[in-house]
């Protein structure tokens, strides 16, 4: 590709590569939105399925969108049924239909600078690397796991052998992290662990052959200085918290450019929500993945019940209609206090109301980050993956909550919820220093992505270091 002869020397095209799930979906398009703004191209990738999955793509000058196949990707069930499978389809048709797109945009006189690929992608960067184009690994989870994960994988004295027998893990600033606080894939006896060892091992080499690679993540060095650090030997830049900016700056909270309103006032719940106290409502979700028990959804149900607060509970449908039928008669038969359970909600929307007062979360990464800007202490119930690790932040490093600790079966009883539901939302001084540690850190948050901030100045720097040059190829921190 000649990509000097076509290209002024300020023309910036990032290609963003995401996988089609939820929690990769939203940070990858505020992150497209972000450099649009900052005067980039931007074209938004994924699978035919997944560019279906977005209900409403949103509309703004210099963001553009393109798929590639994945062979089985326009079947759902192929998705939800075999996931292996599915997997092994992308890494085997993708790489070529990657190259196809990538070759197209260079023929169109449009050439890809900087080829942004997320988790579970990691042969999108041999797909750069064999193009000579420059590539970036976008991490959707905080720069703690990624340093947690480049502590296991890197190739000079990584972690290999007996886990358990190398715990806790030490990172400098840090508490220590023990089993119970690493992402959970990490553990060999965990059932994905299988996949996801060989996936990220895969992630860390690709970077380590690569120097002139960098790592964006979706945090801001305010909220976790030491961990960048422990990853600045992969060029990490900090360029969150990837949330619509009107949530951040307390701007009038409408974006023509996305499609009209992020508030929309025609949901039944934001009128329940208008009619209660400041700050005296339980906002419960565990995002788009978790599957809870039965009995997870009963202890929950009582605990907020007994509580004697106003709550919000998203539950989401369920595949089974056995088990549907059981959340129905419990629904029916166990709410007797002030509360409603609906199948969806916006997030951010609600966790933005001054109604609401705590949020009982999985710790995912996007919902850790939404509670924070939001200002709202949290109730952690880490289910998988990098919650865990989540969940320990938010106790013991930022102050902004508590974990609710799980009983033999790995079920949260319902006194344990309560608990923690009287220490969040009480009188007391632990609770006084969560609410102020959760207005620190949304100021500082604000601070980042104004100008002038830390993830405003990341941004600035990233354009100029994707810069087109007279010699392409070479791009370098």
């Amino acid at each position: 590709m000649d990509q000097k002869q076509v290209t002024p020397m300020n023309y910036h095209h990032f290609l963003i590569i995401f996988f089609p799930i939820q929690g990769h979906i939203n940070p990858s398009l505020q992150l497209a939105k972000n450099l649009v703004r900052n005067g980039a191209k931007v074209t938004l990738a994924t699978t035919s399925r997944g560019l279906k999955q977005i209900k409403s793509l949103p509309t703004l000058k210099g963001l553009s969108y393109a798929s590639f196949s994945a062979g089985q990707d326009d079947d759902e069930s192929q998705f939800q049924k075999d996931f292996l499978r599915y997997m092994a389809d992308l890494r085997r048709i993708g790489p070529q239909s990657l190259t196809n797109l990538v070759q197209k945009f260079s023929a169109d006189q449009e050439p890809v600078t900087l080829l942004v690929y997320s988790m579970f992608l990691p042969w999108v960067a041999v797909v750069a690397r064999d193009l000579q184009v420059p590539s970036a690994f976008f991490s959707n989870q905080s720069a703690t796991v990624w340093a947690i994960y480049h502590r296991f994988f890197k190739s000079q004295d990584g972690i290999h052998g007996d886990i358990f027998s190398l715990l806790p893990i030490e990172l400098l600033g840090l508490p220590l992290f023990s089993s119970s606080d690493i992402p959970s894939f990490l553990l060999p006896d965990n059932p994905v662990s299988g996949f996801m060892l060989p996936m990220m091992q895969e992630h860390i080499q690709v970077l380590e052959e690569d120097p002139r690679s960098f790592v964006l993540v979706n945090t801001f060095e305010e909220l976790e200085q030491e961990s960048i650090k422990a990853i600045a030997n992969f060029n990490a830049i900090s360029v969150g918290p990837l949330i619509p900016s009107a949530f951040c700056d307390g701007s009038d909270l409408t974006d023509k450019s996305f499609g009209g309103d992020l508030f929309s006032k025609s949901e039944d719940y934001i009128q329940w929500l208008d009619s209660k106290p400041k700050s005296s409502v339980i906002y419960v979700s565990f995002g788009s993945l978790a599957v809870l028990k039965k009995e997870q959804k009963e202890e929950i149900l009582h605990a907020l019940v007994e509580s004697g607060r106003p709550f919000l509970w998203v539950l989401r449908s369920s595949n089974s209609e056995e088990e549907e039928e059981q959340v129905h008669k419990m629904i029916e038969n166990g709410v007797k206090g002030d509360g409603i359970i609906v199948p969806w909600c916006s997030q951010v929307e609600v966790l933005s109301h001054q109604s609401i007062g705590c949020f009982v979360t999985h710790c995912g990464w996007n919902s850790t980050l939404e509670s924070l800007v939001s200002e709202v202490p949290v109730v952690g119930c880490p289910q998988f993956s990098d919650q865990t690790t989540n969940a320990k932040m938010v106790e013991e490093v930022w102050g902004i909550g508590v974990r609710a600790k799980a009983n033999g079966e790995n079920i949260i009883e319902r006194g344990e919820i309560k608990k923690c539901l009287d220490i969040v939302m009480g009188d007391e001084d632990r609770g006084k220093r969560m609410r102020e540690n959760a207005g620190k850190w949304r100021g500082l948050a604000i601070e980042a992505v104004k100008e002038g901030g830390s993830t405003h100045n990341n941004l600035k720097r990233l354009l100029e270091i994707t810069m087109m040059d007279s010699n392409p190829s070479t791009h370098s921190l």
